[in-house]
């Protein structure tokens, strides 16, 4: 690579990341249903069309926001189960969940980005969906290595749903039982459920202690999907088969 290449694509990079700083700035002040491109090079001291070359609409420039974010995300709650590698799939389920809830906390905006209201006119296109998916194929990991180990308690499925169970786990995890899938399915639901409650204020003068209610309920989740509670540390957490 010529050194003039080189820089080249070094000033492409630099410019990319300083066209989304300016963009999550906006997604801060005014929301994703604002973000305008011509604004975004306002404020950098560019003209449109030279912005333009970099993404060529707001559409554009959303989905690598997006992206971003779920990469962001992902690589959160990866790292804290990197960080409990040693301990048993339901202390893992609890440090990914509360993995979730730390980022979103600390990254509100980037947050409703990707779990709050759609952006009247946008879809998301299919390049979001690997990033997208991070999160639940931890939690999809852990509960294979419960199943695959000493078992899962077996939740019950109603008659009327197996039809749906085996779609879902012939495209999610065909290596799981459906009726497992499905509590999964529910419960990796109800986690962006309980951390939107709390971003967006639906906990206010409900729940005060929100770091220990968080922690139950998602060992609740767990429980769900057949990870049983420890009853005396991680020596104890042992799933029935």
């Amino acid at each position: 690579m010529s050194t003039a290449h080189g820089a080249r694509a070094r000033a492409r990079i630099e410019v990319t990341a300083a066209i989304k700083d300016e963009a999550r700035r906006q997604l801060a002040a005014e929301g994703a249903t604002r973000l305008s491109l011509r604004a975004v090079a306002r404020e950098l001291g560019m003209v449109s069309s030279a912005l333009y070359r970099y993404f060529p609409s707001r559409d554009d420039l959303l989905t690598a926001l997006i992206i971003d974010a779920y990469d962001s995300l992902g690589e959160a709650a990866e790292a804290a189960h990197d960080a409990a590698a040693g301990s048993g799939p339901l202390q893992r389920w609890i440090s990914v969940c509360e993995a979730v809830r730390r980022w979103a906390l600390g990254h509100p905006h980037e947050y409703a980005l990707i779990y709050g209201s759609p952006v009247p006119g946008y879809t998301a296109p299919d390049t979001t969906v690997p990033a997208a998916a991070r999160v639940g194929l931890l939690l999809i990991g852990i509960v294979r290595d419960a199943y695959r180990g000493l078992g899962l308690a077996r939740p019950s499925l109603p008659a009327d749903l197996r039809p749906e169970a085996e779609r879902m786990a012939a495209d999610l995890a065909p290596d799981l039982p459906p009726e497992v899938v499905t509590v999964l399915v529910a419960a990796w639901a109800q986690l962006y459920g309980l951390v939107g409650f709390e971003l967006f204020g639906q906990f206010n003068r409900v729940v005060e202690n929100r770091e220990a209610f968080f922690r139950h309920a998602v060992g609740q989740l767990a429980h769900g999907v057949g990870l049983v509670y420890p009853q005396n540390g991680p020596a104890a957490e042992n799933p029935v088969s």
